[in-house]
């Protein structure tokens, strides 16, 4: 999945890079608990939650890869439903960026599934997650 943004690969990366931010653009993530100091250094985490209330479940991303402002490779957890590895390339696209995220279950009842029927049931919460990342990033690129 892609998006095109009116801001640099910097303004895009700006967003990722600020852990505190991340229920601002990921859809589902209700609330941060807690985000590491270092974020998003390889190995560092975000403590969230989840879901609406009163269903919310308590877990954690963890950065697998970073190298700013063109990749963040991230680890969400959300036991007991499973784990995804969620990939950001950033690009340059002349006076735009490309972002392109593309998620894949590795645990839990979701990670049988192939993979084209994976990116098609999680389409439409990834197209919401891109666009609210995109809007963060404009913003972000015009203040």
């Amino acid at each position: 999945m892609t998006a095109r943004v009116s801001a640099p690969p910097e303004a895009v990366f700006a967003i990722l890079e600020d852990g505190w931010n991340y229920a601002s653009w990921v859809v589902g993530a209700s609330n941060i608990r807690h985000a590491d100091e270092h974020w998003p250094a390889r190995g560092s985490r975000i403590r969230h939650s989840i879901g609406p209330w009163p269903l919310v479940i308590k877990d954690s991303t963890i950065v697998v890869a970073a190298d700013p402002p063109h990749l963040l490779v991230l680890e969400a957890r959300m036991w007991p439903i499973g784990k995804a590895r969620v990939r950001f390339d950033i690009a340059a696209d002349g006076e735009r960026t490309t972002i392109r995220m593309t998620e894949l279950a590795v645990k839990g009842p979701m990670a049988a599934l192939p993979d084209p029927l994976q990116a098609k049931l999680l389409g439409p919460r990834n197209r919401e997650t891109l666009r609210r990342l995109a809007r963060l990033a404009e913003a972000k690129s015009r203040s």
